[in-house]
């Protein structure tokens, strides 16, 4: 009996259980008939709390859902990985358990695909609602920039012929970043074309975010690193993303008015008023378009006198361990 299986779904998760419950809701009221497409679950890790949500809504729907595990936790490329390679279908989709894919999503995949074997891989759009600037976040404008990526793994699809000829996502990038532009520069030198299909469309919303989380998220420069390591040229391109100048320019004058304070007070003084200068500029580059409530500018202040150390130290960290050099 020929199988009815047109799209499996892949959706890294891990102990986000309200996520992924709106994400596989929106996944059960598909435009798409209930035989022809799976959901596969596959939690970053050992985690109960994601296996019950995927029993729960197993039981509460007729999808097709399946549920795997990593014996530990490796990241969302190695998820992906397993999920895509328990698939049953021929084209495969991907997005996050913080999305909310339209209800014609894999309906316009479908469309674009035509089950056609060659080796091929798909786009969509991903629409980042904001809120008006009086509780827009520094956060929330960063996330936004994900409506003009032109290839993340929030939404996109490649066939199983493309994902083999791949070997589909390099599992040493451990975070949600770069592992989707290492895929998408895979395809690229297979030279399988990526098509972009705009009505393919899935929204992220913004989601709260511990405070702070911009310092922490300087670690992602680790994998800017890799990816330059394995594509120099696509890299420079595409993405370009290395530490500002003006994180140099602040660490030096802060680090030079430390070492000079002992000995020479005024020049140190003169190099601790640039750094106090570029600081407050820089915070206010950020609240240019953002909240400006007195939590929001007291985390802009912390975070915009650590970003520059933390930028600076994951990207020449990330260098060394891959042996890789750019500034």
């Amino acid at each position: 009996m020929e199988n009815p299986l047109k799209i499996s779904v892949v959706v890294p998760s891990y102990k986000r259980p309200e996520l992924l419950s709106r994400c596989l809701q929106a996944l059960a009221f598909q435009e798409f008939k209930e035989n022809e497409y799976e959901v596969i679950v596959v939690s970053d890790g050992p985690d109960d709390v994601t296996r019950k949500v995927t029993e729960n809504w197993q039981q509460l729907t007729n999808m097709q859902l399946r549920y795997y595990e990593l014996p530990e936790k490796k990241g969302p490329a190695a998820a992906r990985n397993l999920g895509w390679k328990h698939a049953n279908a021929k084209l495969i989709a991907f997005t996050d358990d913080d999305c909310i894919p339209d209800s014609q999503w894999l309906l316009h995949y479908w469309t674009a695909f035509k089950n056609d074997d060659t080796a091929q891989a798909f786009t969509g759009k991903v629409v980042v609602p904001l809120p008006q600037r009086e509780q827009c976040t520094d956060h929330a404008l960063n996330l936004s920039h994900l409506s003009t990526a032109e290839f993340i793994t929030a939404n996109c699809a490649c066939n199983a012929t493309a994902m083999e000829l791949c070997g589909g996502f390099d599992e040493r990038f451990r975070m949600a970043w770069r592992e989707d532009s290492d895929l998408e520069f895979k395809l690229l030198k297979a030279n399988i074309q990526i098509k972009y299909v705009p009505r393919a469309m899935v929204e992220h919303p913004v989601n709260k975010a511990p405070w702070g989380v911009s310092m922490r998220d300087q670690r992602k420069g680790v994998y800017n690193a890799l990816l330059y390591s394995k594509y120099p040229d696509l890299y420079k391109v595409r993405v370009r993303q290395k530490p500002r100048p003006l994180y140099y320019l602040m660490c030096l004058s802060l680090l030079g008015a430390l070492v000079l304070l002992p000995f020479h007070p005024q020049q140190s003084a003169l190099l601790f008023l640039i750094w106090v200068i570029c600081w407050l500029s820089f915070t206010m580059q950020r609240l240019e378009k953002t909240s400006r409530s007195a939590s929001h500018v007291l985390e802009m202040l912390v975070t915009s006198a650590a970003i520059p150390f933390l930028s600076i130290y994951w990207h020449f960290y990330g260098n060394i361990r891959y042996k890789t050099f750019f500034v």
